[in-house]
């Protein structure tokens, strides 16, 4: 997405800041940016637990500011599916880079929550059946209501992710 905005639309502001691990600090960072953030022409973007923080933070919007949001095989149940990785991982993207999973997280993804959806026509889903890491299953379930795309194959990256792009783009209201 991020050479996408490059190349076509070098005046965008972009936002896609490497969040820290806990999430509470997350939401905080994303909620400070956010609050200095244009109220009109938002759009929210996340994948995997990024999907469960757009959904979190499209849903805590003040009223009068809402976002257009796409998810890419977004995080149901990320204390669940993180419980199991407390300690030392090294970071999805760049695994030279290493940070420690503490047990508060967990706690920290609990208290989060899962808000209900409104406004579930700014929502589109896309859930990967060849998802290796979360269930594409319990993505469709939770966002049943919105436009959910179920992409046969793929994987968790959506390594077809340039073939899906354009109709992202036309959500967000890029093209």
């Amino acid at each position: 997405m991020a050479i996408w905005v490059r190349t076509h639309r070098p005046g965008l502001q972009f936002w896609c800041p490497q969040l820290p691990p806990s999430p509470a600090q997350a939401m905080a960072l994303v909620a400070d940016t956010l609050a200095h953030w244009p109220p009109q022409g938002v759009a929210i973007m996340g994948s995997s637990l990024g999907g469960f923080y757009a959904t979190w933070v499209a849903e805590q919007l003040p009223a009068g500011q809402q976002a257009q949001v796409v998810l890419v095989n977004p995080a149901v149940e990320p204390a669940r599916d993180l419980a199991r990785y407390i300690g030392e991982q090294t970071s999805w993207h760049n695994p030279q880079e290493r940070f420690f999973f503490q047990p508060g997280f967990v706690d920290e993804l609990i208290a989060l929550g899962q808000p209900p959806l409104t406004h579930t026509q700014r929502y589109q889903t896309w859930a990967a059946t060849g998802d290796e890491v979360l269930d594409w299953r319990e993505m469709q379930a939770r966002y049943a209501t919105t436009r959910c795309e179920v992409v046969p194959g793929s994987d968790h990256a959506l390594s077809d992710f340039d073939d899906h792009l354009p109709q992202m783009l036309r959500h967000l209201g890029l093209t």
